[in-house]
């Protein structure tokens, strides 16, 4: 356990507003234009709020009522709350993608910290690219923050089915499209799968986030599956202002906290909820910045043989709201404790380690937090599957895919972008049949750029008029958490910088062997090695702003897809003064 620090002692925000000296004078005075007191200068902790609220960013729209439940928590405990607005990357507004904004957020925030008087942050997130780029940024100035989330979406019903946001997205798409289900009755659809405020309500990735957030213990117990507008979420808003100040008072910092032990839970945790595989590059980049060692091989390590005990689409059938019911994450973690695969010892922001946390919580539906017995797979970890075609590595989400699919061998069907995709996927004369492998390129974190959400390529209708639902898919790219289907992402090094993806042509061979974690084109290594000699990059470059500067500096997604002068630069968060 972490020895707490001396209490009352000189806090970051007195270099700001503490003394009498010309530059306090003018940091502390022009505050007082919004009408606060002088007593609040006395030494107190200031905590700066960081909200992600934003009209366009919809998962996110509610936070800034919760921020006023945080700011009360805040000034109950006796510090000083300021609300400090930060970049939000929405997932369904932002083009190309918000992956490739996700660095750009992670160095706003890091900045918003480093550059302003606060003692401690409270991290107020939701949509999926706002957790890990909040808890990357916190990461990196390492003053002691906590996580709180704007909860889930309650559950969406069309014609006595649940809906899941993104889940029935997809499955809908596809009927459309094998016409069992008309346009008309597609847009009916539409009005029941977002009923409240708040993220997806099935385990997408800002749910799989938010749980990745809870069991680093970077947030409070049970804050996870809460949803955005049952009145819990506030009482958690609230609590966590009141902790975050005794955080700082013990000085309890992220790296205290996110250390392997934690990022060893987080992987376990991913596998036992069915989590998205985008899991796999935020946790590689938020590791990166508290300069943790971690690997794809610890996701295949530590995730084979835990089993998927949640019982939530896109890997099961219920959806956020009745996990909570249940009993939530904390239920999860008592199992994986249980059956020796929980780091118990770990630390939290509550200051008691994550077993004192859970040991004595219930399970309140055996049919959404499954026995082990009845998982929904028995390895339900994220696989990571390398071969020639995957030299440093692809993932793919065994829970979410056709078993009958993880072991094939297909015929390549190319498409070199998304395009391309787009433009030959409904044509009836496309050679492609259901025993196929479809195979897209540069999609991966230069080649979009930024690495979007399309890897869980829809079928082409005339399979999909057969009555097929799956096939093997490779790509670079991501696929959103609500996605599912046989579906294999990450491939690296991606093809746009001459990964041997880059070179697979229609008509190859290939296989999958995920138990024995092999991704392998079928042609000789001469062969390869020919076709690489001979590869030349055939998309557009960025040519300035932000897009060029990610171009250049973006790493793969085999480590996390951080930019490359970003990583391990924890700590120096105090800076010089101007004035």
């Amino acid at each position: 356990m972490k020895k707490k620090a001396e209490w009352p002692r000189k806090l970051r925000s007195q270099e700001w507003y503490g003394g009498t000296s010309r530059d306090v004078i003018y940091h502390r005075g022009w505050l007082k234009n919004q009408g606060y007191p002088h007593d609040l200068f006395d030494g107190r902790p200031v905590i700066g709020i960081l909200n992600t609220w934003s009209d366009m960013t919809p998962c996110n729209g509610h936070l800034r009522e919760l921020a006023e439940k945080v700011k009360a928590g805040v000034w109950e405990a006796g510090g000083f709350p300021l609300e400090v607005p930060v970049f939000s990357a929405s997932e369904n507004t932002f083009r190309p993608t918000a992956m490739m904004y996700r660095n750009l957020a992670a160095l706003a925030v890091e900045e918003a910290i480093r550059g302003q008087p606060m003692d401690g942050c409270v991290l107020m997130v939701g949509c999926d690219k706002t957790t890990p780029s909040l808890l990357m940024g916190a990461a990196s100035v390492d003053l002691p923050s906590i996580v709180v989330t704007g909860g889930p979406m309650l559950n969406g019903y069309f014609r006595g089915e649940r809906v899941g946001s993104g889940t029935h997205l997809w499955k809908f798409s596809e009927m459309v499209k094998a016409g069992e289900m008309t346009q008309a009755e597609f847009l009916e659809a539409e009005a029941s799968m977002s009923r409240s405020s708040g993220t997806c309500n099935t385990m997408g990735t800002a749910s799989t986030m938010a749980s990745m957030a809870e069991a680093l213990g970077m947030a409070l117990s049970g804050n996870a599956a809460i949803p955005g507008v049952d009145s819990r979420r506030k009482v958690m808003a609230q609590l966590t202002g009141r902790r975050i100040v005794q955080m700082v008072k013990d000085d309890l910092k992220p790296s205290d906290i996110m250390t392997k032990q934690a990022f060893e839970n987080a992987i376990r945790t991913n596998a036992a909820i069915g989590g998205s595989t985008n899991a796999v590059i935020h946790l590689l980049a938020m590791a990166g910045r508290v300069g943790i060692d971690l690997t794809l091989d610890d996701w295949d390590r530590c995730g084979r043989d835990v089993p998927t005990i949640v019982n939530l689409m896109p890997s099961g059938k219920y959806l956020m709201e009745e996990f909570f019911y249940a009993g939530g994450l904390p239920v999860v973690l008592k199992r994986l404790g249980e059956a020796g695969l929980l780091h118990k010892d770990a630390l939290t922001v509550s200051g008691e380690t994550m077993w004192d946390e859970v040991k004595d919580v219930v399970n309140w539906n055996e049919d959404v937090i499954l026995p082990a017995e009845k998982a929904l797979t028995q390895s339900g970890g994220i696989v990571v599957v390398r071969g020639n075609l995957a030299p440093k590595g692809a993932v793919l989400k065994p829970s979410a895919a056709s078993p009958h699919l993880l072991t094939h061998r297909g015929r390549a069907v190319v498409f070199e972008d998304i395009d391309d995709y787009k433009a030959k996927i409904n044509d009836d004369n496309l050679d492609i049949d259901e025993t196929c492998v479809m195979v897209m390129k540069n999609c991966g974190p230069k080649g979009y750029p930024g690495m979007a959400e399309v890897g869980n390529m829809g079928l082409p209708p005339k399979v999909l008029k057969k009555g097929i639902t799956d096939m093997v898919r490779i790509s670079d790219a991501r696929m959103s958490g609500t996605a599912y289907g046989t579906v294999v992402l990450h491939t690296s090094p991606e093809a746009a910088v001459g990964g041997p993806l880059a070179v697979v042509k229609n008509g190859d061979m290939i296989e999958l062997d995920v138990p024995n974690r092999r991704l392998h084109l079928d042609i000789s290594e001469e062969e390869l090695a020919r076709r690489l000699a001979e590869w030349q990059p055939n998309h557009d470059l960025p040519k300035s702003g932000y897009a060029w500067l990610h171009q250049q500096h973006v790493q793969g997604a085999d480590t996390g897809a951080d930019l490359d002068f970003l990583k391990g630069c924890r700590g120096n968060a105090v800076g010089r003064d101007s004035h």
